[in-house]
């Protein structure tokens, strides 16, 4: 008869040889690992503390010990050669190297096998040369290529299969050609596109009112060229439009009033021209209007600005806006910073504008105001920073006081 402790024994052994089974990586996909981390310069990777990579710093494994995500993140990985070995990894979901200093190109069927990716991070590194051409991957949520080196266009074909992406940021990077066309014909779920600070041409395409979940839109710092896009005003979920310093030309269309949740209107340094619309007044979550060094004219005094109750700042310097300066602005009880300098503004500051208790920033310079002294300046103590207004007796008014440091002469 066997002793019931030999029977024990064994199953001990064979439950761990089944633990083991399930925690220890599949060998292909070790490899890959091991070729990825000597294509690195330094620092080296503690990978070979455990035979089980699963075990790996970064590391993450499904139960069945296929990887599942790989991050490393601000490990001051450096490396001029980004292996095509990654591309074994066949259930990656998350790849995250961002905030390294990785370098090299990637090679254009970079990402074609890993078709179950949902985040690809390569931000703040050094990638140079031109994006690969797609990713296979139709769960692909976010996809994060920022504060990089790389140039040329973005392929059409890239983001074919991206049914689902939510965020693309490709900021700060050399792209050239136009903005992808169909991008919210292809995911409705998109909340963030950020091209800025690139060298992106041409007109922003149509289709933008297709993605009726977008929130955040940032092409500033490009070449931009035309006009705003009629179907812009139907993604009625933004929250952020951000294009400044193109050549953006043409009015801001009435249809500005259907952006009820537009919190930052970001414009400045542009062609843009003709009067404001009323309908702006109807964005109360506004938080920041900048839209100086345009083109913008009109009187600015028929705007109603006290339905702005979140209005925080507002920048007009720089166009050729006419009228009185707004008796409804003085209702902006949040306004910090009022910049209307070098405009057509007369008549004069209104006491009112004491009511602006948390302003601490005003720069009315290069107008046509004709008042020299405003009754309880001298008696505000919530008045600190920076005060531009100028006219030369206005400005030796306030000097005289000694309330306010001048700032700028041109500002």
């Amino acid at each position: 008869m066997d002793h019931p402790f030999s029977h024990g024994f064994l199953l001990i052994l064979l439950l761990s040889s089944i633990i083991f089974t399930i925690q220890a990586c599949d060998l292909t996909e070790r490899s890959a690992l091991k070729s990825f981390a000597s294509a690195l310069s330094s620092p080296a990777l503690n990978w070979t503390a455990s035979v089980d990579c699963c075990q790996w710093e970064g590391i993450t494994c499904n139960h069945n010990g296929w990887i599942i995500q790989l991050r490393l993140p601000s490990k001051g990985l450096t490396g001029g050669t980004f292996p095509s070995s990654l591309g074994n990894l066949k259930l990656l979901s998350h790849l995250n190297l961002s905030h390294n200093l990785l370098s090299g190109s990637l090679e254009a069927g970079m990402f074609s096998s890993l078709s179950r990716l949902e985040i690809l991070d390569l931000s703040y590194n050094l990638f140079s040369g031109e994006m690969p051409l797609s990713l296979s991957s139709s769960y692909i949520q976010m996809v994060d290529f920022s504060s990089n080196h790389f140039n040329g266009t973005i392929p059409s074909s890239f983001l074919q299969h991206a049914w689902n992406l939510s965020s693309l940021n490709v900021s700060n990077n050399h792209f050239t050609g136009q903005i992808p066309s169909s991008i919210c014909l292809r995911s409705s779920s998109l909340r963030v596109l950020d091209f800025s600070h690139n060298n992106f041409s041409g007109p922003i395409p149509p289709g933008l009112g297709n993605c009726s979940e977008l929130e955040v839109f940032r092409a500033g710092d490009n070449t931009l060229s035309g006009s705003l896009p009629a179907d812009i005003y139907n993604a009625q979920a933004l929250q952020e439009i951000s294009l400044s310093t193109n050549g953006l030309v043409g009015p801001i269309s009435e249809n500005v009033g259907k952006l009820s949740k537009l919190k930052l209107m970001r414009l400045q340094y542009n062609n843009l021209q003709g009067h404001l619309p009323p309908s702006l007044m109807n964005c109360t979550n506004l938080v920041e209007i900048n839209l100086g060094f345009n083109f913008f004219s009109g009187n600015l005094s028929v705007l109603d600005f006290s339905k702005l109750t979140r209005l925080s700042k507002l920048d007009c310097i720089s166009n050729n806006l006419t009228g009185t300066l707004p008796i409804s602005l003085y209702s902006c009880k949040s306004l910090k910073a009022l910049r209307l300098a070098t405009n057509d503004f007369e008549g004069q500051i209104q006491p009112e504008i004491l009511q602006l208790k948390n302003l601490t920033f005003l720069s009315l310079s290069r107008n046509r105001l004709t008042n020299t002294y405003l009754h309880g300046f001298q008696s505000s103590g919530n008045w600190k920073s920076w005060i531009c207004l100028l006219t030369d007796s206005l400005a030796q008014y306030l000097v005289g006081w000694g309330l306010f440091r001048i700032f700028s002469f041109c500002c």
